[in-house]
């Protein structure tokens, strides 16, 4: 496989056709690449390494991304709409902006990840861990909530309207969150 290394962001750089023969073929650990604005609708890339790596403006819709290593990338305004990320690891992963909306994200590891302004609308992120993760301005209406973990989160701001199961123990919470009966305070 052909990388060329990039001296700005001192990572490699692979394209997407490169990364799908190369996974078709067998490998699974892309770290450390930089795929910015990378067209990957559809994409099956289940159990995938691509931690620490850069996918900002990615196209990622309907992909499917589940038990991948995701830690620390950096998924910046990428459009992940109807994607599979169940039991995925996103901890401390940049996803400012970015695009979520009916994702699975099932089990998802989201601890310390920057969501702020994200679009969650309609997302399943049952069991997922977003202890310490800054949601600030995310919108989270219609998402499944059965046991996720906001401890210490930020959802100052935050449209949580008809969110189902929800449960804000330990989060941090301002007049301007909505909560899912849309009321901006709490009872």
């Amino acid at each position: 496989m052909t990388r060329e290394k990039c001296a700005t962001a001192g990572m490699n750089r692979i394209n997407e056709a490169e990364l799908l023969i190369s996974y078709r073929q067998g490998e699974r650990d892309f770290s450390d690449q930089n795929l910015q604005g990378a067209y990957l609708f559809e994409a099956h890339l289940v159990r995938v390494k691509l931690a620490h790596s850069q996918l900002a403006l990615a196209y990622l819709p309907y992909a499917d991304l589940s038990q991948s290593d995701l830690e620390g990338v950096n998924l910046q305004q990428a459009e992940m709409s109807n994607a599979q990320l169940y039991q995925v690891s996103l901890e401390r992963a940049n996803l400012q902006r970015a695009k979520l909306s009916r994702a699975d994200l099932r089990y998802a590891n989201l601890q310390g990840a920057d969501l702020r302004g994200a679009d969650l609308q309609g997302a399943d992120l049952r069991y997922a861990n977003l202890t310490g993760a800054n949601l600030t301005g995310a919108d989270l209406s219609r998402t499944h909530l059965f046991m996720a973990n906001f401890a210490n989160a930020n959802v100052q701001d935050c449209n949580l309207f008809r969110a189902k199961n929800l449960n804000l123990t330990g989060a941090w919470v301002n007049d301007s969150t909505v909560h899912p009966d849309g009321h901006r305070q709490l009872d």
